[in-house]
Formats: C-alpha cells, structure tokens, sequence
C-alpha cells in the first residue's frame, strides 16, 4: 500500500496528538516534525526526525499533507497562507468570526500552488458546523442551539493565569442543564450568554497574594467572565495537577424544528461529544480531513476548502464498497 506522507509543524499537545492519530491509519506514515524550537530539543514518540522550520521548504517535494498545529491566534494567519503555496495544509483555524478573511487568504494562495487547503478543521469549527448545517437542511422551520463543554477553555485558563499574583489556573465552561433541557423539550428558548453557560475557575495564587482582588478582577474581566455567572475556587499546585490535569471537552450542537400542517410534530435533532483530551480528538478530525485533501488533490481539485466541501468518502481508508456493506 502506498502511504501519504504526512508531515507535522509544531510540536505541542496538538501535534502530539497528530502524531498518535497518523499511527492509526494505515495509509499515512509520519515523516517529520517541524518546529521554531532548537530540534534536538524536541523528542516524538516515535523516531521520527525532527527539522527546523526553516528547512520546511527544502522537504517540499517529500511531504503530501502538512498538518499545521499551531494556534490561531498569531500562527495560522500567517502560516496556512504561506504554505499553501507549496503543500496540501490542514489546519484547525476556530477564530469564528475571522473563517471568511481566512478563507479568502488561504484560498488565493492555495489556489496560486495548485494545492489544498483545508481550514477550521475540528469539532468547532469542523463536526458542529457540519451538525449544524445537516440540521438546517433537514428542519427548515427551527431554531439552532450550540452548548459548549463541560470542558477547559485553553485561552480563559491563559487569560487568568496573566492576573497578577495568580500562580496556575485552569477554567472550565459548563453548560446550565435547565436551558439545555428546555431546548430539549423544544420550548425554544431566546437564551442570552449568561443564561447558557457558566464559567468554573480553579486558581491557584501565588503565596501572600490578594484572593480577593484575583477574585473580582476574574470576575469582572470585559470578553472572558463578565458576561457569565463565574465561580472562582482557589485551590493548592498539587490539588491543580491531581484533579485538573487533563485538558477534556465537548459539547451539543441542537436544532429543534416543526412540521406537518400548522407545525404540530416537533422534532429535535442533537449531536454531542464527550472528550477526554481536546488536543487529540481534534488530532484525530485533522488526520481524517489530511486523506481528504491528499485525495481531491489528485484528482485536480485545488484550492481552500472546509468541512462543507468535503465528501464523506474522501475521509475514510475503507474503499467504497466496504462502507456501503458497513457503514450504509
């Protein structure tokens, strides 16, 4: 069986996670880890060699997929767009509100190289969207609900961690359970911020600090708590590490709908997730979606692409006839 030769760029919990997930399958082989740090500082699972980043270029011709694992914030803007030009790329873009600016970036370069690119893929942005948009296309008369976690927020937990005289923290976003089941019961509730999630934080402060003054400016934080009803416990380094070391999530995508003459059968559709580490599962979505963009790219497509431009039968190893015996 010839293999996709996949290679990875940043080598944190996500890369580690791609790297598991390629050993799952059959039809890929990891090739290389490239990274910003000093490599020999760097150390796969497997022996597999690791590259500086800038040498990425030079090993052009000897990758099929590179699999961006970089963060959103400050690293995809720029590296999808740029190396597009040269590789089919994935990467896991969730920065909602900028996809489209992302989208139309990474295309023209994409487009430039004659190559793929997948964008936003993940669990959300990447299995919700497709939910939701299955969803949608089957109730036409509804109305969409997202529910996230109970799970760690990365970029909260970062963002407390930066309040003077916090030493460590880890923040969870928690569904609240009554507004999740009154959508369930299709009472199609109008739910503001505050009324679909809360915000649980568990701090560890450095010693001699102001709980108080932590407390509050957690609390009041303008695009991270201040909209929710937050609680804050402060907790010991060591009850940190034993209870809150995962990073886990997950959550529900929802739509509620009507049919039949005047709307009287009510329907709801619903898909959840429940994951032990974020990282890895997401890992995972991207593996998946790297086979679909080897595939359409030799069969002439190029371009950027998301989940909603993705056939299933690109994503699976099994041959055609093997899913519709299965899985059909």
């Amino acid at each position: 069986m010839e293999k996709m030769k996949i290679a990875i760029l940043g080598y944190g919990n996500l890369g580690r996670g791609v790297e598991f997930a390629v050993g799952q399958n059959d039809d890929m082989e990891l090739t290389a880890v490239f990274t910003r740090r000093a490599p020999e500082t760097v150390k796969p699972q497997g022996h597999i060699p690791v590259y500086h980043v800038d040498e990425l270029l030079k090993k052009k011709d000897e990758i099929d997929v590179l699999v961006l694992c970089g963060g959103s914030a400050t690293d995809l803007p720029e590296q999808t767009a740029e190396y597009a030009k040269y590789f089919n790329v994935v990467d896991s873009f969730d920065t909602h509100a900028k996809i489209p600016e992302h989208f139309a970036r990474v295309d023209r370069a994409a487009a430039e190289g004659g190559k793929v690119a997948m964008i936003s893929v993940g669990w959300d942005p990447g299995m919700f969207s497709l939910n939701r948009l299955y969803a949608n296309a089957i109730l036409r008369e509804g109305s969409d609900y997202t529910f996230w976690g109970k799970g760690v927020s990365q970029g909260h937990s970062d963002a407390i961690r930066r309040i003077a005289g916090v030493k460590n923290a880890k923040q969870y976003t928690v569904p609240v359970e009554s507004a999740l089941e009154a959508v369930r019961n299709c009472e199609n509730p109008q739910l503001t911020t505050r009324q679909k999630h809360t915000r649980e934080c568990f701090v560890v402060a450095e010693e001699g600090a102001d709980k108080a003054r932590i407390e509050n400016e957690i609390k009041t934080m303008p695009n991270y708590f201040a909209d929710y009803d937050t609680t804050v416990h402060f907790i010991t380094e060591e009850e940190l590490q034993r209870d809150h070391g995962g990073i886990p999530h997950g959550g529900f995508v929802l739509r509620t709908g009507k049919t039949g003459k005047d709307g009287e059968h009510n329907h709801v559709m619903e898909y959840s997730l429940k994951l032990d580490s974020n990282p890895e599962f997401t890992a995972c979505v991207l593996t998946a979606y790297a086979r679909a963009a080897y595939r359409m790219n030799r069969e002439g497509m190029q371009g950027c692409k998301t989940v909603f431009d993705v056939a299933p039968v690109y994503l699976s190893p099994m041959t055609a006839e093997e899913m519709r015996s299965k899985l059909l």
